[in-house]
């Protein structure tokens, strides 16, 4: 990525030294301006839009001004922006995470090989998460934040679900705001120890002081469990709960959504007019069909794990893309528990890529049919507009459209592992990763440039996680 200033030198070219140079030279021009009177242009990409009506441009430009997308097309007018020369470069928007218990990070691939989700709850959610400090929430979630942001998630949704203490979810809102992160904080109390039993009261609080705006890149949620059978029922989604998300007029995310007892749960919810494009139901594997049409009829969304499905084996381990495609739901997409699990978006989606058409050529096999193939521009929509839709955001994020928020990536198509360029779809969600991303915005600010996170201190948060880490293992083995 080659960086042109026309805002000081009237567009010739930053001839200062190494691209890194001018790339930080860049950088440093758009920071001095106030953010609300930047103006970047982006030129010569190829831009995967993930807009219906504009697809995919060819040798196309992009223009944000603040904080919002305001152009998408060949040979844009840079005025006073500062230009950026993509060439080379794909511009996509950023991905969008529906479900990551973030708290969880210092403890990443702790238990890789877990066999179960009762060894999953046990381990963690019954021994470690019981002697987190609001500290090591903060630290969690910071570290998972930032870790989205360095490979392409803009998004994420923050299932938060050890909120001990009021200051234990104040922690997870401030790692979210610190991180600069476009951050859904969805807040659910502990699944066992002692904790102030303040939730869901305390949700009133939580956006009086932190959500009190709409115009804000962080947004509120009610977190859940869709039944009782893990943490009993004052945990589990029902009319009451769903009460208080309305009266806060906040949506709702399900989590621990399989089996028969979730299927019924589903059918009473439906049945109580508590289902609807508000509700998420995360995972959804081994569901009933009466309980998909149910979801599809109400057009409540479903947010999929295609790894944690798959790895840790939840009732079907099939992710339930094609369930839900069927009942006209096209899924978010998300990482769930990075104890045992990835942390990219990339990894989602060629699990779910990969594990969907192996099955359907599977069911095919031998008859005289069709396999029915999910395609890369799928798990490319379920990963940024659908995830944006799950989370309640399709009007902010999730495409690069003009009047929405500029939430994008620049990805390096050029490079080893990725040239020559033939298709731009299949070369992100086939053979990019996070050392491709040269540059994120989120909200039209720099999080990540010249491949390096922005504004942070790895060696003190080095420090911090091991020190976090270390404390959390001692204390839950005393």
């Amino acid at each position: 990525m080659n960086i042109n200033d026309t805002a000081d030198t009237a567009g010739t070219a930053d001839t200062a030294g190494t691209a890194d140079t001018a790339g930080t030279a860049v950088l440093d021009q758009l920071r001095r301006r106030p953010a609300g009177e930047r103006r970047i242009l982006f030129t010569g990409a190829t831009i995967v839009t993930m807009d219906p009506g504009l697809g995919v441009i060819d040798r196309g430009d992009l223009l944000v001004e603040g904080d919002t997308i305001t152009a998408v097309g060949p040979g844009l007018s840079p005025g006073d922006a500062v230009v950026v020369d993509a060439t080379g470069t794909i511009l996509t928007p950023g991905f969008v995470d529906t479900h990551r218990h973030a708290w969880q990070a210092q403890l990443r691939r702790i238990m890789p090989d877990v066999d179960d989700l009762g060894g999953y709850v046990m381990a963690t959610l019954a021994g470690h998460a019981t002697v987190y400090r609001p500290e090591d929430m903060y630290i969690g979630t910071r570290l998972a934040a930032l870790t989205a942001i360095d490979s392409g998630i803009t998004t994420m949704l923050d299932f938060s679900h050890n909120s001990r203490t009021p200051e234990h979810s104040d922690a997870a809102v401030e790692a979210l705001r610190d991180t600069g992160i476009r951050g859904v904080h969805a807040s659910m109390g502990p699944h066992f120890g002692d904790w102030d039993q303040q939730w869901p009261g305390d949700l009133a609080r939580i956006k009086d002081r932190y959500f009190s705006s709409d115009d804000q890149p962080l947004t509120l949620r009610l977190a859940t469990l869709a039944t009782d059978q893990i943490a009993g029922p004052a945990l589990a989604y029902g009319p009451e709960l769903a009460r208080v998300a309305a009266d806060l007029g906040i949506g709702v995310s399900v989590d621990a959504v399989f089996g028969t007892s979730s299927s019924e749960a589903v059918l009473r919810w439906a049945k109580d007019g508590i289902l609807g494009p508000d509700v998420t139901l995360i995972h959804s594997t081994g569901l009933t069909s009466e309980a998909w049409k149910a979801m599809g009829e109400t057009g409540t969304t479903v947010a999929l794990a295609p790894t944690s499905e798959a790895q840790i084996g939840l009732e079907t381990a099939i992710p339930a893309v094609d369930e839900a495609l069927s009942v006209g739901i096209r899924p978010g997409l998300s990482i769930d528990v990075e104890v045992a699990l990835a942390s990219d978006m990339f990894t989602q989606m060629r699990a779910l890529h990969a594990i969907q058409r192996m099955r359907a050529v599977n069911a095919a096999y031998g008859a005289d049919q069709q396999p029915s193939r999910i395609t890369t521009q799928d798990v490319l929509d379920f990963a940024t507009l659908q995830g944006a839709r799950t989370n309640a955001l399709a009007a902010v994020t999730g495409s690069l459209t003009p009047g929405k928020k500029a939430d994008l990536l620049v990805i390096q198509a050029e490079d080893l592992n990725n040239m020559p360029l033939n298709d731009p779809i299949g070369t992100v969600v086939l053979g990019s990763d996070a050392r491709n991303i040269s540059a994120v915005l989120i909200n039209g600010e720099p999080r990540k440039w010249n491949g390096h996170v922005l504004d942070v201190d790895l060696s003190a948060l080095r420090t911090a996680v091991q020190a976090s880490r270390d404390h959390v293992l001692t204390a839950s083995a005393a």
